[in-house]
């Protein structure tokens, strides 16, 4: 079952890439007393993703964190080092925090995972976006349909 407007996020712990290497991050460290914009796609390097997705989030960054938004993240079901690579690739590093969801279990506990199996690239994840809220999801915007007009910077902006 898709997690809901007022619900908060279940517990989950992502991997990111620092400095140092692979770093576990929790969701409380994440969520817990900020407002924070996270980002769903299928694939870090992915077409959709790449070209249509992420780039609206980097030239929008300021004006989001503008509007009261201590963080921006995106998750995908990719490992710690496809979003580092990611991250560096795209100019992300500092501005968009890449969550790897690598077994999708976040996916999973929100209800925002996708069986992709049927075009060779197995569980990933629904695009979406959502406002979260000391923890708690305050808007949801998932894609019904390819491409990005409901999960997009645009519609988040118009949001805040």
């Amino acid at each position: 079952m898709t997690i809901s407007v007022g619900e908060k996020l279940p517990e989950a712990t992502f991997k990111i890439m620092t400095a140092d290497g692979a770093k576990p991050v929790t969701s409380a460290e994440i969520f817990a007393g900020k407002k924070v914009v996270l980002f769903g796609v299928p694939g870090a390097f992915t077409p959709t993703c790449s070209n249509n997705h992420l780039p609206g989030y980097l030239e929008n960054h300021d004006a989001i964190l503008a509007r009261g938004v201590d963080a921006i993240a995106v998750v995908s079901v990719n490992d710690v080092h496809v979003m580092g690579a990611w991250a560096h690739f795209t100019g992300g590093e500092g501005k968009i925090l890449f969550l790897a969801d690598g077994s999708g279990d976040f996916a999973k506990s929100v209800g925002l995972d996708n069986d992709l199996s049927a075009n060779g690239m197995g569980l990933r994840s629904k695009r979406f976006s959502m406002i979260v809220d000391d923890g708690k999801v305050v808007v949801l915007n998932v894609e019904t349909k390819p491409g990005v007009d409901e999960s997009g910077a645009a519609k988040i902006l118009e949001q805040l």
